[in-house]
Formats: C-alpha cells, structure tokens, sequence
C-alpha cells in the first residue's frame, strides 16, 4: 500500500475517533500526527490530508443535512450570503476544514525535517 493512501486512510480514521474526543479540533490533530509518523513528499504533504478531511466532511455534511431536507443549511446559506444553496454551503465547510487540516500536516512534515537526522 502507498504512502499516500495510508496516509489517507489514517487521517480520516483518525479525525473521526478524535472528533468525539476534541471536537472538530480534531482533524488538525489528525493530519499532523499522520504527517509526522508517515511522511509524504512534495505537494501531497498538503493534498493527501487536504483532500481526506475535505471528503469526509462533504459527506458527513450532505449526510447530516439530507435527513432534515437541508432545511438548517439553507438558512445558513443566506446568513453567510451564500443563497438558499445547501450544497455550496457543504462545499465550503468541506474546504474550510480541509485547508485547516492539510496546514496542520504541512506543520507536522515540518517538525520531521527539523528532527531529521542527515
């Protein structure tokens, strides 16, 4: 199994136990642990994590909006001036904890290099 896939599965696994724990706090935790024990190259440092918590909160969002008929998503929509879309609202939540995550992991393959023996 790649590096980066594990480093995917992990990272929503993870952020899922630990939202119970911590809160929403939790993917940040997630991909930084998962980015210092399994370090990735390049952009995918950022990306792999970026797009594991972007998926798992689209889906979870669009799950937890669908069984009240995205009522809730549609009132905040208007309030964050977004229209009565819920589905750009579950795009922009989605992309919020994303980028939150995917910086954590850039943080976390920092401290690696710093630590690194050479």
């Amino acid at each position: 199994m790649s590096k980066q896939i594990l480093n995917f599965i992990v990272t929503a696994v993870l952020a899922y136990v630990l939202s119970f724990i911590v809160g929403w706090s939790g993917i940040m935790i997630a991909a930084f642990l998962t980015a210092f024990l399994i370090p990735l190259k390049r952009s995918s440092v950022f990306f792999v994590p970026f797009s594991a918590i972007f998926l798992s909160w689209a889906i979870h969002s669009f799950i937890l909006s669908s069984a009240n008929d995205f009522i809730l998503a549609k009132k905040i929509g208007v309030l964050l001036s977004l229209g009565e879309n819920p589905y750009l609202l579950i795009l922009v939540t989605a992309f919020i904890g994303g980028l939150a995550s995917g910086i954590a992991a850039l943080f976390g393959n920092q401290l690696v290099t710093l630590f690194k023996k050479d």
